[in-house]
């Protein structure tokens, strides 16, 4: 019942996106991320709600498509594995000012999110981002700020998405999970032995 109720809510958000992307001649967006799941995840519901979707899983492959053809809109994350997001977010710029890029980070902090719009970022969301929220960040008229999420995720869940993607990282080993997340191994094993928070 409450799955059908969010549906219903977001409805009317998902019929403005369309009736805004109908009215484009170019909805191309590369969604760079080097985690795959979340990548696959989001590039079908951004198609799903009219995106015209490239994926790349790193730096140097966002870079190539962009030299060959810099598309309308991108999202981006800002750490991967080789390299930094903001390089992407400025060759895009570079190559075509008009297109709106966000980034996407696990790691959000004020420095980072302003080094995003500097390099050419018109917003700055926090993974893992709601594909209404990016699309809706990424359609937002200039000098609009996107309304705040209706249900953002709770801190307990940020925290906990964080935890489960550094230990899928690290091979599901809880030591090494442990050491980088600068955590005693004991209160890790006892944050993933329970269910995700709401």
């Amino acid at each position: 019942m409450s799955d059908d109720a969010q549906e219903i809510s977001g409805g009317d958000l998902r019929a403005a996106i369309a009736a805004r992307l109908e009215a484009l001649s170019d909805r191309s967006l590369l969604l760079m991320d080097d985690d795959a799941p979340f990548r696959n995840r989001l590039a079908r519901a951004l198609e799903q709600r009219g995106f015209a979707v490239t994926m790349a899983e790193g730096v140097h492959q966002a870079l190539d498509i962009i030299a060959k053809a810099p598309p309308a809109f991108a999202v981006m994350d800002m750490r991967l594995e080789d390299g930094n997001g903001l390089k992407a977010v400025e060759a895009l710029h570079a190559r075509r000012p008009d297109a709106h890029a966000i980034m996407l980070t696990g790691y959000g902090n004020i420095a980072s999110a302003v080094q995003a719009v500097k390099s050419g970022a018109i917003d700055y969301l926090s993974k893992p981002a709601d594909a209404d929220d990016v699309a809706r960040a990424l359609l937002a008229v200039e000098d609009q700020v996107p309304p705040p999420p209706e249900n953002p995720m709770s801190a307990d869940r940020v925290r906990w998405e964080h935890i489960q993607r550094v230990y899928t990282l690290c091979g599901q080993n809880v030591s090494e999970t442990a050491r980088r997340l600068n955590m005693h191994r004991r209160t890790l094993q006892r944050i993933l032995a329970k269910r995700a928070p709401k």
